[in-house]
């Protein structure tokens, strides 16, 4: 796991692509009803799903890019798996447009790591895979994820009602979209400095 070389390392963590070797790893997170709330309800996606449809995901390298949407993300003082985070072109032939999240263990709630690893990716996307506006999305009343999008630059867009296939608590209030443009980026940037961005 340790012998993949990272793509981006932050003050406390590093983020590498995954490997099939990841399995084990994405098999216990998806599998505690706490981080699986606001996704399935609680719900843990069973062992052959997380191997036939949520590793494969993991793992698509992006044309346009070169590199996955999706990287593991670990503790540089221990080494310990703290979940994943998401910096997906929105199409295979275009970085223009990417999407950002994460998904980490119960462990690491509460420590900043969502807000630290978040900030990084939105300084990677636009200077270095020359997004233009990026995006993240989260159910309306999960108020956890929307500050992290709020401390890591996006702005509020809007609520939507998606036409999901199984209600989960709290869907009734729908979903919520964050956004942050280049041209925003960069206003915020120079008045703030670089520290702004992690």
């Amino acid at each position: 796991m340790d012998t993949v070389e990272p793509f981006l390392v932050t003050e406390r963590l590093e983020l590498r692509p995954f490997t099939g070797r990841d399995e084990g790893l994405l098999v216990e997170l998806d599998g505690d009803p706490e981080v699986m709330r606001y996704l399935t309800g609680g719900r843990p996606t069973p062992p052959a799903d997380v191997r036939e449809r949520v590793l494969p995901r993991l793992l698509h390298r992006y044309p346009c890019t070169g590199e996955p949407g999706f990287w593991a993300a670990r503790e540089r003082a221990t080494g310990a798996f703290v979940g994943w985070f998401e910096l997906r072109p929105l199409r295979d032939d275009s970085a223009e447009a990417v999407e950002l999240g994460y998904r980490l263990r119960r462990a690491a709630w509460g420590r900043g790591y969502a807000t630290e690893g978040s900030r990084a990716l939105v300084d990677r996307a636009f200077t270095e895979l020359g997004a233009e506006r990026i995006t993240a999305d989260t159910m309306a009343v999960n108020a956890g994820s929307r500050r992290v999008m709020e401390k890591s630059g996006l702005t509020y867009v809007r609520t939507y009602f998606g036409d999901w296939p199984e209600a989960i608590d709290g869907s009734e209030h729908g979903e919520v979209e964050y956004a942050l443009t280049r041209q925003e980026w960069e206003r915020r940037r120079t008045a703030r400095g670089p520290a702004f961005l992690g």
